[in-house]
């Protein structure tokens, strides 16, 4: 194979770059300066291991040399002043025209401004690894600060030369990429991701629920354990084998059995007819590989191995790994991993725990491990995936990201959404995590349930554990109650794929994160930093994770939220919500904080058991009152797709009657292929019944019928009216016309009543509250509901209740 980068670096115009002796700086947008300092007046035009792409469109700027050496540079939204000196934090500055911070609106080179509050300083990044961690870990920095600026260092990376391959950057430079957008935080991801190239675009397998477990499992057993999860409707759409699929009992004179690539045959004695198997059952597989003991002599690929070394197969000598030489890479993608990979391994996930150390300096194996296997995988044709661990800036090319070996216990899983959401701020979206935790806590099965849920929720859903037999996430070991509740989020999470599919599209495309804070999109409310939790999954939902138990008397667990102006719809339960505030939510462990904002168009698979790496063959729209336009994004499959984009437009007109007229449109481009579905659906939120609904399609009326009681997994959500129709193309022009809708009324009453039929109070203490909620409203219910001794917990959510009824 030929190792290339992700893409040809084009170089910087000549026009946006102003220099001297040792000096250099390029304007490469309005907002984006490249900064660098030379000992030997020698400058970086190639591509390194961060920055793929120079050649922005011309930015409109000035330059300013004075007399003593110095220099000015002005754009729109920023001044640099230069001394003309070494650079020093008193002689290079880059100050904004419109800061967005009161004290700090200027950048100073080597001045670290410390991050003061929550709502003030650098918002973080992401960390290499989770490894036997607790509850938090430090951070490492992203290009978004709420003072609007900040740099990215380039400085140690290695530089990829003409031919492809790595080499180290000469001693005696500094390489800054300042980036001073204020608080427009999707402009700077934006210039970051022309700098450092696109997010790469997962295939649709990936966003399925994976199944992984550190257990030396057999052929048979693992195909036994993925046709039950099949009979109990428990989807899987990846199948995850840790180290125990090669050999592990070595000869202890050449090591341990950590790293191997042979598979061992009394567990697998036909290795691709068991990979058949699974592909047949529409898993597709990756396996875990430790690299760093290089390949021995126990290996089957050993001999071949050697022979392209130069190494004599009859000594035994170990092959060392060797990451920097390009010999040693052309071995072992060629005679170890291609050989596995025919016989249907998808990918590999790279278990890198050794280090950052190679024969060239600065050269991270990690980042050089991600970069090979990716690269190796595109040329095969293939949609590159691997599962590592984060590199680095630039990391986003290489998907998807794992995190390590957490603990299982409730401070680990409390940190990972905000570890998820953050992780935005330096472009890299496709975290997966251990869900459940690793290792090490204690048996806790709502703690499990709950860390499902999130998982279900976010980026990647990845069920693992440790080798201990206590461990395993299997949803039925969780008790008849609790596993069933994560039999249905499973379900959930594919019926989910389309809609994920869509914001790992536009991620791609445009730069969006899959999962963002909440202040992504609201920079200048305090409310969208201090619920650090609280975050964006696609453009419609907002989810607010649970990550504490259920409260003993109550037998809810609540959270506080920040929601945006506007109404907002729960998932599951279909309560509304009033935005522009704070609140708390209150659910029990068979619900979850999901709301959608009004207008959304949510596309969903019907059929959860159906493979989520093709489109599916019958598709619900569900459809939440309001005005706005909401995307769907499909494609072929292939390793370069165009994408196929509908775009679903929602108008709601309230009538004086209280009624709703809802016109919906479907439009496609015009060159896309027809996509002919079995079944398309419309599943109406929170409405009760309407007066009538025509739908057309390319302009022809088309039958359309109401259906009482749908059971698919896309009406498995919180009561909605249904219409539905049959063989209808998806990207034809659609157009549904639904008159005299009128909305469903939520009980106050019959909710409050299950949840005093569900808390862990004295009776008479439940019929008090009873008799309250009978025979008060408004302020004064509240008011007495306080008064009589309830926990805080349940008071809460009884407010909630009749708080969001009258919403």
């Amino acid at each position: 194979m030929t190792i290339t980068t992700a893409t040809t670096l084009r170089t910087a115009r000549p026009e946006s770059v102003i220099e001297g002796e040792h000096y250099r700086f390029t304007v490469l947008t309005e907002r984006l300066i490249r900064i660098e300092w030379s000992d030997s007046g020698a400058f970086v035009d190639g591509q390194t291991a961060v920055v793929v792409d120079r050649e922005f469109p011309p930015a409109d700027f000035t330059a300013t040399r004075s007399d003593d050496g110095g220099l000015v540079i002005r754009t729109r939204y920023l001044e640099l002043q230069y001394d003309g000196r070494e650079f020093s934090s008193s002689g290079l500055s880059i100050s904004l025209h419109a800061a967005p911070d009161i004290h700090y609106s200027t950048w100073r080179y080597g001045e670290q401004i410390p991050r003061l509050y929550e709502t003030r300083g650098n918002l973080g990044g992401t960390a290499r690894t989770l490894d036997e961690v607790d509850g938090d870990c430090p951070l490492e920095p992203g290009i978004l600060s709420t003072y609007g600026f900040e740099a990215l260092d380039d400085s140690g990376s290695v530089l990829i030369g003409d031919d492809g391959w790595p080499r180290a950057r000469p001693a005696g430079g500094c390489d800054l990429y300042v980036f001073a957008h204020g608080r427009d935080y999707q402009g700077a991801l934006d210039d970051y991701f022309r700098l450092t190239g696109a997010p790469a675009l997962v295939p649709r397998y990936a966003l399925g629920n994976w199944w992984s477990r550190y257990w030396p499992y057999s052929a048979g057993e693992f195909l036994e354990l993925m046709d039950g999860f099949a009979a109990e409707r428990q989807p899987f759409s990846v199948a995850v084998l840790d180290m125990d699929w090669h050999l592990v009992d070595v000869d202890p004179a050449i090591g341990t059995g950590w790293t191997g690539y042979t598979w061992n045959p009394e567990l697998f004695p036909d290795p691709a007819a068991f990979l058949a198997e699974l592909h047949r059952r529409g898993l597709a597989v990756t396996l875990n590989v430790h690299p760093a003991d290089g390949i021995r002599r126990h290996e089957a690929s050993y001999p071949a191995v050697a022979r392209a070394l130069g190494v004599d197969p009859e000594s035994g000598d170990g092959i060392v790994f060797d990451i920097g030489s390009r010999e040693f890479v052309e071995a072992y993608l060629t005679e170890v991993h291609h050989p596995i990979e025919e016989q249907g391994v998808d990918f590999w996930w790279l278990d890198w725990q050794s280090g950052g150390v190679s024969r060239i300096d600065g050269l991270d194996p990690l980042w050089m491990l991600n970069h090979v296997h990716v690269t190796d995988l595109q040329e095969s044709g293939k949609r590159a995936v691997t599962l590592s661990r984060y590199a680095g800036p630039g990391s986003h090319r290489y998907p998807v990201g794992f995190s390590g070996d957490t603990h299982a216990t409730w401070a680990s899983l409390d940190f990972q959404p905000y570890f998820t959401s953050t992780a935005a701020n330096i472009g890299y979206f496709w975290w997966s995590h251990d869900i459940g935790g690793h290792m090490r806590g204690r048996t806790d099965p709502e703690l499990t349930l709950r860390w499902m849920q999130f998982g279900v929720l976010s980026p990647v859903n990845r069920l693992h554990s440790s080798a201990s037999p206590f461990g395993s996430k299997e949803p039925n070991l969780l008790g008849t109650e609790l596993g069933g509740i994560a039999a249905r989020y499973l379900r959930l999470r594919h019926a989910l794929v389309p809609y994920l599919y869509t914001a790992a599209h536009r991620a791609h495309a445009d730069g969006v994160p899959v999962v963002r804070p909440m202040y992504h999109a609201h920079p200048y409310t305090d409310e969208a930093y201090l619920h650090r939790n609280v975050y964006l999954l696609g453009p419609d939902l907002l989810v607010a994770p649970i990550t504490t138990p259920v409260d003993g008397e109550a037998q809810v667990a609540a959270t506080a939220v920040w929601l945006p102006e506007g109404e907002w719809t729960d998932l599951f339960s279909g309560r509304r919500y009033r935005g522009g505030r704070t609140t708390t939510v209150h659910r029990g462990l068979d619900e979850y904080p999901v709301l959608v904002r009004a207008g959304a168009v949510l596309p969903l698979a019907m059929d959860a058991m159906a493979p989520v790496d093709e489109n599916p063959a019958r598709l619900a729209l569900r459809v939440f009152e309001g005005t706005s336009t909401s995307t769907i994004v499909e494609d072929d499959g292939s390793a370069r797709p165009r994408p196929w984009t509908t775009e679903a437009t929602q108008t709601t007109t309230r009538r004086d009657d209280g009624g709703s007229d809802i016109r919906l449109v479907l439009a496609s481009e015009a060159d896309v292929p027809a996509r002919r579905l079995e079944a398309l659906a419309f599943d109406l939120v929170g409405i009760a019944s309407i007066e009538g609904a025509v739908l057309f399609v390319d302009g022809v009326e088309r039958p359309i019928t109401q259906v009482e009681h749908a059971t698919d997994d896309a009406a498995d959500l919180s009561a909605a009216l249904r219409l539905e129709a049959h063989g209808v193309d998806l990207h034809a022009a659609v157009e549904l016309r639904v008159t005299g809708a009128r909305r469903r009324v939520r009980s106050a009453s019959r909710d409050a009543f299950g949840l005093l039929q569900r808390a862990r109070i004295d009776l008479d203490l439940k019929d008090r509250a009873l008799a309250t909620i009978e025979r008060a409203q408004g302020i004064a219910l509240a008011d007495e509901l306080a008064g009589i001794g309830l926990p805080p917990v349940l008071l809460g959510a009884l407010l909630e209740v009749f708080a969001t009824a009258e919403a």
